[in-house]
């Protein structure tokens, strides 16, 4: 249920984000944000993902993120095997990182 309403409260915020940050230059609207890079990365070597969101935890820096995950391949997974999957999958992304919070759950529906 709380995915939902994550996924329901996205279009919203993306609006304010846009409303409040005006007019960014063609350099910002053509780089990819950190955020996109690491579901990118997640996509490829988890391709059974149903859901992702990303965010950035501190404060804008990049230096930590809250990583929320479905996948097929968590399921029969322990808590700390399905972690270690979204570990092992960002290694080198994470040592460039101060912290990550990893929330995962294993898909309930078949897709």
């Amino acid at each position: 249920m709380l995915r939902r309403i994550f996924m329901f409260s996205n279009p919203i915020r993306n609006k304010l984000i846009r409303a409040v940050g005006g007019n960014s230059s063609a350099f910002e609207k053509n780089s990819v944000t950190k955020e996109e890079k690491l579901t990118e990365v997640l996509k490829q070597a988890l391709p059974g993902i149903t859901y992702v969101s990303i965010q950035d935890i501190s404060g804008g820096c990049g230096a930590m993120f809250e990583i929320s995950i479905e996948a097929k391949e968590f399921r029969g997974l322990t808590r700390v095997k399905q972690h270690r999957l979204v570990t092992d999958s960002l290694k080198t992304e994470i040592a460039e990182m101060h912290g990550i919070r990893i929330h995962t759950n294993p898909t309930t529906e078949d897709v």
